[in-house]
């Protein structure tokens, strides 16, 4: 780490310790040429995502969009907010340890639409009818029989 006073090259780590939303670690350094001390801060590089839309566009991941698109599906039903945000929060990890920069918004949506069917199957059907774009009543019928069947 560059001393910023002598910009000597090398330095010591002093105390090192989490900072208070525990998403980067504080470090006291000293220089080992002039002695002086300053802080730096070690974060996740986090790489960002990008998803492919069904017509071929690619945008950037939008964690509002996902929460935002969930919670009109469980509108008036007995899901609460924090199971919402854990969901968003178990498909943030997922893509992530995938480790890929690209996913496309078919693979998101089949991920929300596997939670919500073990949540509330209402909020299920809501968010498929949007997601699937049912174009008529037999199409509709289908994923509610699916359903049934399972």
């Amino acid at each position: 780490m560059k001393c910023p006073y002598c910009e000597f090259l090398d330095s010591k780590v002093i105390d090192s310790r989490p900072t208070d939303e525990g998403q980067a670690i504080r470090r006291r350094r000293e220089c080992i040429s002039c002695g002086k001390r300053f802080t730096t801060y070690e974060k996740f590089e986090e790489i960002p995502i990008m998803v492919v839309k069904k017509d071929g566009n690619r945008q950037s991941y939008n964690r509002n969009k996902l929460l935002n698109g969930i919670i009109k599906s469980c509108e008036k039903r007995p899901v609460s907010i924090n199971t919402i945000e854990k969901i968003v929060d178990d498909i943030e990890k997922k893509l992530s340890n995938s480790l890929e920069k690209e996913v496309t918004s078919i693979e998101i949506g089949e991920m929300v639409m596997n939670k919500l069917k073990d949540i509330d199957e209402v909020s299920y059907v809501r968010f498929a009818s949007v997601y699937r774009q049912f174009k008529d009543l037999n199409t509709f019928m289908e994923e509610l029989k699916k359903i049934l069947n399972e």
